[in-house]
C-alpha cells in the first residue's frame, strides 16, 4: 500500500455520524467496523441537528455531513432517505418525515401514513421505493465527497401490516419477501433495506480507495 493510501486510511479511522438516531448508529457502526472505521455519534460532540432545506436527498445529506465535519474537525457521514411513490411523482420524497405537516396536519407517523393513503385513493399504481443517499466527507470543504445510494422496491398497501419498524414500514410491502417492512425481523430488514444497499456501495468505494 502506498503512503498516500495509508494517509487516506488513517484519516478515516474515526468518522462522525451526522445523526442522533441510536438505531442508525448501531446499524452503521457494525458495518463500518468491518472496514476498520470507528463511527461516533455527533451528539458526543454536542453537534446540533443541521437544517435540511434542500429539495433533493443528496443535497440534504451533504449539508448534514459538512455541518458535522465543520463542528467536529473529523470526517463525517450523513444519510437522507424517504419513501418515493411513482403515482405521486416521487412524493413524499425528502418530505417523508413531515408529509402530513406540510398539509397542515401533525408531524407523526400515523398522520403521514393517513395522508399517503388518502393521496393514493384515486390511483391504481401502488409502486414505490424507499430511497437512501449516503454522503461521506473527509473535511467540511471536501470537493469530492463519497456518495452512495440505495433503492428498496415495493408497493404501498391499503391497510397496515406488522408491528416492527417505523415511518411507512407497515404500509410498505415487499413482494419478494412476501411481507411488509414492519413484518420483517429487524436483522432481515437491516440486511436488505435501502440503507443497507447504500452502505454496501459506500463500503465498496472505501475499499477501492484503500
Amino acid at each position: 500500500m502506498s503512503d498516500t493510501a495509508d494517509m487516506a486510511r488513517d484519516a478515516l479511522a474515526r468518522v462522525v455520524l451526522a445523526s442522533n438516531n441510536a438505531g442508525k448508529l448501531r446499524e452503521f457502526a457494525a458495518l463500518f467496523a468491518t472496514a476498520g472505521i470507528e463511527l461516533l455519534p455527533q451528539g458526543q460532540f454536542n453537534v446540533p441537528e443541521a437544517d435540511e432545506p434542500h429539495p433533493t436527498f443528496v443535497e440534504n445529506a451533504l449539508a448534514k455531513a459538512r455541518h458535522a465535519a465543520k463542528l467536529t474537525g473529523l470526517p463525517a457521514l450523513a444519510d437522507d432517505s424517504g419513501l418515493c411513490v411513482r403515482a405521486l411523482r416521487g412524493a413524499p420524497g425528502v418530505y417523508s418525515a413531515r408529509y402530513a405537516q406540510l398539509a397542515g396536519g401533525e408531524k407523526s407517523d400515523a398522520a403521514n401514513n393517513a395522508r399517503l393513503i388518502d393521496m393514493l385513493k384515486e390511483h391504481t399504481d401502488r409502486r414505490a421505493y424507499y430511497y437512501c443517499v449516503l454522503a461521506l466527507v473527509r473535511h467540511p470543504d471536501d470537493p469530492e465527497p463519497l456518495i452512495a445510494e440505495g433503492r428498496w422496491q415495493g408497493v404501498v398497501l391499503d391497510a397496515p401490516r406488522g408491528a416492527n419498524g417505523f415511518g411507512y414500514d407497515p404500509y410498505f410491502y415487499l413482494p419478494d419477501l412476501k411481507a411488509s417492512a414492519a413484518e420483517l425481523d429487524p436483522a432481515v430488514k437491516n440486511a436488505s433495506s435501502h440503507r443497507a444497499i447504500a452502505l454496501a456501495h459506500l463500503l465498496a468505494r472505501l475499499k477501492e480507495d484503500a
